[in-house]
């Protein structure tokens, strides 16, 4: 089944792939405070910055490739192609950034399905670099969107025998979810749980695993060592096994902790507010995405915005949703759901 909640959960592990997230920074101001905003995802920032230092001829080929990762990062796959084109075609490409730019680029036409220009930048990766697990995940990712089943099972194995960790188990479980194949995911989740927690990191992750196969009793169980060992993210994870469990009044509790504690308290926001809709409070869920929106980074904010969507539906503010799902639309425009909901929303108004 279609579980939409995991799916933008895994949002952040399963876009991923262990790839640069800064660049060799030289001395102009714009380039500096553009890579200081990629890595602390402010994409959007980023963005603004990356292109003000292309226009002064700061560092072409990185500030190319700054502006197609915030451009892949916020939705708009086709612009940050044509960026990471323009950075190919630069003078001084190392060979370490040009591997960067190739594997972006591989993704982002995995955004778009364009499917045979993914695989020929993995062939070309796998011809002139040292294949090592992003590789092989990004291999194994792209062959699985062609129907090569067994070519994207070898790829896979390969990358979580080179980094058996809990993120990746996860990230090769979200590939596979993806395609609706989550039971052949669901052995690497249980490859990652052979192993013993050693710190409430740990914890953490296992209590993550233990979500995902949907079993909830030992993931409260670990999620909970894991806040008592002052993990934070915990939090946000236990609140949604309550959710699942359909304790909205524990999972509130665990949702507004992490708001009081987190730095960043998009993720509880964004729990509390599906709280709210399961509880029919429609006026404070949207109070909740609100005050996600104002602290929320590029990760959090699509579910947020995708949840505004839902709550003015349910209020049968049906001129409102149709607003919110056109501007949503504008920043992702390749979610399938929102454009069925669209079509949906203008039969009402």
């Amino acid at each position: 089944m279609y579980n939409r909640k995991k799916r933008l959960f895994l949002t952040a592990v399963c876009l991923s792939l262990g790839l640069l997230t800064g660049c060799n920074v030289g001395n102009t101001k714009n380039y500096k405070q553009a890579a200081q905003d990629l890595e602390q995802g402010n994409y959007e920032a980023a963005l603004e910055e990356y292109e003000t230092a292309i226009s002064e001829g700061v560092k072409p080929a990185q500030s190319y490739r700054g502006a197609g990762v915030a451009k892949l990062k916020l939705g708009n796959y086709e612009e940050a192609i044509t960026y990471f084109n323009d950075a190919l075609k630069c003078d001084k490409v190392g060979k370490a950034l040009k591997k960067d730019i190739l594997s972006y680029r591989a993704v982002a036409y995995l955004k778009v399905k364009n499917y045979e220009a993914a695989l020929e930048d993995c062939q070309t990766l796998a011809e002139n670099y040292k294949m090592d697990a992003d590789l092989y995940f990004l291999t194994g990712e792209t062959a699985l969107a062609m129907d090569s089943y067994e070519e994207a099972s070898a790829n896979f194995e390969q990358a979580y025998g080179e980094d058996a960790t809990y993120d990746r188990a996860i990230q090769i479980y979200g590939a596979y979810l993806n395609r609706d194949m989550e039971a052949d995911g669901t052995r690497y989740l249980e490859a990652a749980l052979s192993g013993t927690a050693k710190n409430a990191e740990d914890h953490c992750d296992r209590g993550r695993v233990y979500y995902y196969m949907d079993d909830y009793e030992n993931a409260e169980s670990e999620l909970k060592q894991a806040i008592d060992g002052d993990n934070t993210e915990a939090l946000v994870l236990l609140g949604m096994v309550y959710m699942d469990k359909g304790d909205s009044a524990n999972a509130k509790a665990m949702f507004q902790q992490y708001v009081s504690q987190a730095e960043n308290g998009a993720k509880g926001f964004n729990g509390l507010a599906l709280c709210d809709i399961e509880d029919g409070d429609y006026d404070s869920a949207l109070s909740d995405i609100e005050s996600g929106i104002h602290v929320a980074g590029a990760e959090d904010m699509q579910s947020l915005l995708f949840n505004e969507i839902v709550v003015y539906e349910k209020k049968l503010d049906f001129q409102t949703a149709l607003q919110k799902a056109q501007e949503y639309l504008e920043l992702y425009p390749e979610d399938k759901t929102v454009k069925k909901e669209l079509a949906f929303l203008k039969t009402r108004v």
